[in-house]
């Protein structure tokens, strides 16, 4: 189920109601507990993933690049992205037949416009979302640092969760 826009193309991918993830706290947890998530992009028709270091407000996601590379040149074509966070992933075999195989996961995929941060004060609070998603340590970021990177904003406009544990 989407937590967002009704109509869209998302709902058609969902074929697995029994594993679909209702609830937004879950869909939150999800993501907050995922230490990468993977970007998809596309320029001229051609698809680019990416996995990034994230920061997650409960609306967006954030992220940081290099000042120039082939990330910008995908987001520069085409502010349209698409987010995956996995978590919980294990193999289940079957000692009968390779066909039962299969994953226990928990996943959440969402769709948005990205846009690039260039207030100062709001990529600094960024950035420390960033580093709070991975230490516990308030850490200084001096000039030198903040002039080194690009950040950048996933404004979220749909998202589903999908979950196949304890399977």
């Amino acid at each position: 189920m989407l937590v967002g826009e009704s109509n869209n193309k998302w709902e058609q991918i969902m074929r697995r109601r029994d594993k679909e993830i209702k609830e937004r706290k879950e869909i939150d947890k999800i993501i907050n507990r995922c230490t990468v998530c993977r970007l998809g992009m596309a320029k001229d028709n051609i698809p680019y993933i990416v996995p990034l270091s994230f920061a997650y407000d409960g609306l967006n996601i954030y992220f940081h690049t290099a000042k120039k590379g082939q990330k910008i040149e995908y987001i520069n074509s085409n502010s349209q992205v698409c987010l995956e966070f996995e978590t919980d992933i294990k193999l289940i075999s079957d000692e009968t037949s390779p066909c039962q195989w299969g994953f226990s996961f928990q996943t959440v995929f969402c769709q948005g416009m990205v846009t690039e941060i260039t207030n100062k004060e709001k990529r600094v609070e960024a950035l420390k979302l960033i580093i709070a998603h991975y230490s516990e340590k308030k850490w200084a970021l001096d000039e030198r640092m903040l002039k080194s990177v690009r950040v950048w904003q996933v404004s979220i406009k749909s998202w589903t969760g999908s979950s196949s544990k304890d399977r």
